[in-house]
Parts: C-alpha cells; structure tokens; sequence
C-alpha cells in the first residue's frame, strides 16, 4: 500500500502535467486552448492517484506511472525540439 501511494503521490503530479502539457501544446489555437487545459489539471491529476490504487502491486504503479511519465516528457522534448510545434506567446 505505501509503494502506491508514494507513486500517486510523486508520479501523479507529474504525469498530469505530462498530460496538460501535451493537450496545450497540440491544440489548434494555443492562446484560446491553454487555459481550460490548465483547468483541467486537477480532475486529470485526482483521476490519476486514484488509478495508481488499482493496481495490483506498488511495483506495477510505479513502473506504468513512471514509464507514462517519461514517455510524456519524452514526447513534449521531442515536439519542441523538432519544431514541428511552436509556443504561442
């Protein structure tokens, strides 16, 4: 139970930024799109610490949560460094 918890409390913040992140940066209008993608944090950020007590073993949760969140820092890098997304300012 404390390998869980540990992970919905480390990993879930930062996977729900992951997620933010990426679904800002993909939308259409940037400057429209941004601020209700930052509103959604909170329930995406609830949804993800309670989906790391679901599985079986402290293990499981860290391994899938922390891979996700690597994944999704991995793929914001690459979208940036590529060019093939730009931040509106």
């Amino acid at each position: 139970m404390w390998g869980k918890s540990f992970a919905a409390a480390l990993l879930a913040p930062l996977l729900a930024v992951a997620l933010v992140g990426l679904a800002a940066l993909l939308s259409s209008n940037q400057q429209r799109d941004t601020l209700p993608a930052l509103l959604l944090f909170f329930p995406v950020l609830v949804a993800l610490m309670a989906a790391a007590f679901h599985f079986k073993s402290g293990l499981r949760a860290w391994l899938w949560m922390g891979g996700a969140t690597l994944a999704g820092f991995g793929l914001l890098i690459a979208l940036k460094a590529s060019g093939l997304v730009r931040i509106a300012a």
